[in-house]
């Protein structure tokens, strides 16, 4: 029980401080768990084949069905033109579509999907970018908790509740409090939390929105000069003052990213971006004109071959923890990093060594015929509103008909949620309207792999008794005051927990946990459950309580402060109606 105790307070802090990629530390769950011999190594792997981690890839993949299709675009495209009009009826307009898109597909997909049109739509009618994207996460959050598919974290804790002998949730069993949640939040943001969303982001170009104007140059080599006729990477420009020429102008001749090895000439003309004192030390280099009769915007960086993108990196991205020399960009998509918004920093300098962190912008110069690549690259989330690739839209009506069956069975019992999502993905290859290999692609393997390690935990819990040994000190702790104390008390740890680390290991910690205590007040598990879940599925107060949190991070440039003052409000709102409503509607 001790060593359980100990791997769980280890594995919170490694959650909470992200010094090992999430999947990384599930796996050392699992290893610790099968080396103490406390788990079988049947009960240690069960994870991996658990109903949750199961259904949860299959849905996965049914969102990728969607999307693929064009439906979820058209629905994003449709929003665009209406949220033009004026800045409440895009707020209006943007919470309620994302909201009702999260209720049957992964909220996560849905805002990667609707971020570069809400982008565009800011940056065409001139509205604050900051006061849009915080209100599309939210949003997407409550409305997640309205469905049983509307969010993993739903079906991990049904699956919980089934294996200890609990009836599993219903698909609409969450709707009534996901609506009242959902009306309520989106009420707060009209009215109180889009007056606290600071104008991080400046209406402009992405020159102007990652500080780039002074970054970038032109230069023009003169005859004669220790530069000319020799190999870029071996020219002075490079080696002395480690500036990245981004294309070489020679008489008609462009040349986009350009190779190291190319031999440069008197004449040509170089792209480069370096920072201010590089560009002023570049100005005193012998054979080198430094033009400055230029301000260079973003349609000077965009030509028919390359374009200026903005990129997020994903929220389980592998390039995490890894620097940009380490993940190539240039060799894998023949992109240059021009500048990195890590947090609340703004890097124009030492790119090459700067680490990753999920959340982080990126500003890319990309050939446009890597474009689908970038956009289909599971690392990244593209931000910027670029040319999409062609969607199968003749696909599109057997896509919706898949899903609407896939919850029609599922509501009516007529099939389990396990059963209906797996048929539903493979009736989505089947119909053409997902390929095979994009619908691996789609699944999150590392949500995949952190479920099943924790589940791990989870059974460890309960095997040793540690789960019942922590019940019992929630019961004396605050038992006294009555079960509806009890399921406040569950909403709020949960809350805190997912506020620091990820809300399916939360979920799924704390559910076997929920679980005891019920056993030990002799109530029903349901209300406990329910406060788990519903407070995993909404965490407002820090950027990395959610992946929605972590995608609009970066690109709304945010500060971590800025979840703390609008989000804080809108956790207190949603646990005082959860704590109220809760035992009304799933009684003890």
């Amino acid at each position: 029980m001790l060593f359980v105790l100990a791997l769980l307070t280890a594995s919170i802090v490694l959650f909470a401080t992200e010094k090992l990629r999430v999947d990384i530390v599930a796996l050392l769950i699992v290893v610790a768990l099968l080396g103490s011999g406390i788990l079988t190594a049947d009960e240690a792997l069960r994870g991996f084949g658990n109903t949750a981690t199961v259904t949860i890839a299959a849905m996965f993949v049914l969102s990728a069905g969607l999307f693929k299709t064009g439906a979820v675009n058209f629905m994003g495209e449709l929003l665009g033109r209406v949220a033009r009009k004026s800045f409440t009826i895009a707020l209006i307009s943007i919470m309620i579509s994302i909201g009702i898109i999260s209720m049957f597909i992964n909220n996560t997909a849905a805002v990667a999907i609707f971020l570069p049109i809400v982008l565009g739509v800011a940056r065409e009618t001139r509205m604050s970018t900051s006061k849009l994207l915080m209100p599309l996460s939210f949003a997407s959050m409550l409305g997640g908790t309205c469905t049983l598919i509307g969010t993993s974290t739903n079906i991990l804790v049904s699956s919980i509740a089934e294996q200890a002998g609990i009836e599993p949730f219903r698909m609409f069993e969450f709707t009534v409090l996901g609506l009242i949640l959902f009306v309520a939040g989106t009420a707060y943001m009209l009215t109180i939390g889009v007056r606290m969303i600071p104008e991080r982001r400046p209406a402009g170009d992405l020159v102007e929105a990652f500080g780039m104007n002074h970054y970038l140059a032109e230069v023009i080599l003169q005859p004669g000069g220790p530069s000319v006729d020799v190999a870029l990477m071996d020219s002075s420009i490079v080696r002395d003052l480690d500036i990245d020429v981004l294309e070489v102008r020679r008489k008609s001749r462009q040349i986009l990213l350009p190779s190291p090895y190319l031999v440069l000439r008197a004449g040509d003309v170089l792209r480069v971006r370096g920072d201010v004192e590089k560009i002023r030390k570049l100005q005193e280099k012998e054979g080198v004109e430094l033009r400055t009769d230029i301000a260079l915007k973003e349609g000077d960086l965009t030509t028919e071959e390359t374009v200026l993108v903005e990129a997020v990196i994903a929220p389980n991205s592998t390039f995490v923890g890894r620097s940009v020399q380490e993940v190539q960009l240039r060799n894998i998509l023949g992109a240059t990093a021009l500048a990195i918004r890590h947090r609340n920093e703004l890097l124009h300098e030492n790119l090459r060594t700067a680490t990753l962190r999920a959340g982080d912008a990126l500003l890319l110069e990309i050939r446009r015929n890597r474009l689908p690549a970038l956009k289909a690259h599971a690392d990244f989330v593209l931000v910027s509103e670029v040319d999409t690739p062609t969607f199968r839209k003749r696909k599109v009506i057997p896509a919706l008909v898949i899903v609407a069956s896939v919850v029609g069975f599922a509501a009516f019992g007529v099939l389990p949620i396990l059963a209906t999502a797996i048929i539903g993905s493979v009736l989505m290859i089947i119909t053409r309207c997902i390929e095979a290999e994009e619908a691996y692609d789609a699944i999150d393997w590392q949500v995949i792999v952190l479920l099943a390690g924790v589940l791990s935990l989870g059974v460890a819990l309960e095997k040793t008794g540690a789960a019942a040994l922590l019940s019992t000190g929630i019961v004396s702790s605050v038992g006294h005051w009555g079960p509806v104390a009890i399921v406040s008390a569950f909403f709020a740890v949960t809350s805190l927990l997912t506020a620091v680390m990820s809300n399916g290991a939360t979920a799924a910690l704390l559910a076997p946990v929920a679980i005891s205590t019920a056993a030990a007040l002799g109530i029903s598990a349901r209300p406990l459950l329910m406060a788990v879940t519903f407070a995993a599925s909404v965490s407002f107060m820090t950027p990395v309580g959610y992946q929605t949190n972590t995608i609009i991070y970066g690109p709304g440039q945010y500060r971590f402060a800025d979840f703390l003052k609008v989000g804080t409000p809108l956790n207190v709102i949603v646990w005082i109606i959860s704590t109220i409503m809760i035992p009304i509607i799933w009684p003890f």
